[in-house]
């Protein structure tokens, strides 16, 4: 026979005051608005942790703005927004399950950027996920995963991006480019994955179209987060007698590269994607100025007012340089999430997918609207060229290196506008 588990009497006795209070909880808790849950699955351990880490403070700060305003307002009371985290490890297998542990627990929407590999594979899983079980149907709004297919032949009516495709931050990195008469040669390298790859290739396409006279003097992917030491590629770059680097390299393997092409003795210009932060800036320092140039939907020296105060509304929030680095882009996000929960009137996924597509949102100055057709996000663009802080147009420098982002050219939304072979399937009913 199996023995009763044995209690003490305070255990017993806060059992017993427990029960007194059922009544009260309940009470408290059938007045208590449902939150509304956001899932953030990304890498917040492993190679790219920092850029995770950095994720999760934007919308941290995003979600306790919309909160202090009382949360989501639909038909039923306001509602506060809850983000809860999932660690992916920046791994596929691990997002996947991230995903299912999300649903799990109530999630509507899911949110995930650092990887267009990791975004892909979400993508397929929501839309099977959500033709198998329509009635836990959930949203993915991606804020960082820039692989064009995603807004193109993988385009789901699930799936929304808010930052510019890799093709789009190449056109504006081609404005610069075409201008800069001083590069005659450039050297292409990037991670060896989807995105990596894509970018090398538009590179290459808008090279023979914008400047046909650069030519390639090496043009090369490496390993996803892997390499540790850097020094080969840079002696490889040096050696190739390369102007300038092109490259969509982020987080570590963006700082690791420009670090050891430092230590090599480079002295070529980097057109980056990510260059303005995350390390890149403090590693290059001062060899840096006037030839690491990157490309943004914002940067914290955009002029103007608007765009100051967001700037320093962060920094108060979030005061250690280590968390120096804001997107405005996530904000536009979740603010553009709320505003289709009210206009849907509750977080239906499909009457929110609706809004969404017609969302139209401004912050710090910047305006942004979703493209119906494809669910890419348009807005403007900003490149900008490493600077001591202090010099004209640098009141603001990264992460407290002393070195900042001068805008040097701002792309308007219609400038930066591809076309999309996205061919949608919507639900029924949508």
């Amino acid at each position: 026979m199996r023995s009763l588990p044995f209690f003490s009497r305070r255990t017993w006795l806060a059992g017993l005051t427990a029960l007194c209070f059922v009544p009260v909880l309940a009470h408290a808790q059938a007045q208590s608005p449902t939150p509304f849950k956001l899932a953030l699955i990304e890498g917040l351990s492993g190679p790219f942790a920092n850029t995770g880490e950095a994720v999760v403070r934007n919308m941290a700060w995003a979600v306790e703005r919309v909160n202090a305003r009382g949360g989501v307002k639909t038909a039923q009371g306001a509602r506060p927004m809850v983000l809860e985290r999932y660690d992916s490890k920046g791994q596929s297998e691990e997002a996947l399950s991230a995903l299912k542990s999300a649903i799990d627990d109530g999630a509507q929407v899911i949110l995930q950027g650092n990887s267009s590999a990791n975004a892909a594979a979400l993508i397929d899983a929501i839309n099977k996920h959500n033709e198998r079980e329509p009635a836990k149907r959930v949203l993915f709004l991606n804020y960082s995963a820039v692989d064009p297919i995603l807004t193109n032949e993988k385009c789901s009516f699930w799936h929304f991006r808010f930052d510019a495709h890799a093709d789009m931050r190449m056109v504006a990195l081609m404005a610069v480019l075409k201008g800069d008469t001083t590069v005659k040669s450039a050297y292409l390298i990037g991670q060896d994955y989807s995105f990596g790859q894509a970018v090398l290739r538009e590179a290459r396409r808008q090279l023979g179209l914008q400047r046909p006279d650069v030519k390639i003097v090496g043009d090369e992917l490496h390993p996803l987060g892997r390499v540790k030491d850097f020094l080969p590629y840079a002696a490889k770059i040096k050696a190739s007698g390369a102007q300038a680097v092109i490259t969509g390299n982020w987080g570590n393997d963006l700082t690791l590269l420009v670090k050891a092409s430092r230590e090599a003795g480079y002295e070529g210009k980097f057109y980056t994607f990510y260059g303005n932060a995350l390390g890149a800036p403090a590693a290059i320092g001062e060899s840096g100025v006037d030839r690491v140039i990157a490309v943004a939907d914002w940067l914290p020296n955009v002029p103007g007012a608007a765009s100051e105060q967001f700037y320093q509304s962060f920094r108060q929030r979030f005061p250690k340089p280590s968390e120096d680095y804001v997107h405005v882009r996530m904000q536009l996000m979740i603010e553009a999430l709320a505003q289709a929960v009210e206009r849907a009137g509750g977080t239906d996924p499909v009457a929110m997918a609706l809004q969404l597509e017609k969302a139209r949102v401004t912050i710090a100055g910047q305006t942004g609207s979703m493209r119906a057709e494809d669910h890419q996000f348009q807005q403007p663009l900003v490149v900008g060229v490493m600077a001591r802080q202090g010099t004209p147009g640098v009141p603001f420098d990264v992460e407290g290196s002393g070195y900042g982002f001068k805008v040097v050219r701002q792309i308007k939304a219609e400038q930066a506008r591809m076309p999309s072979t996205c061919k949608m399937v919507r639900p029924s009913g949508a």
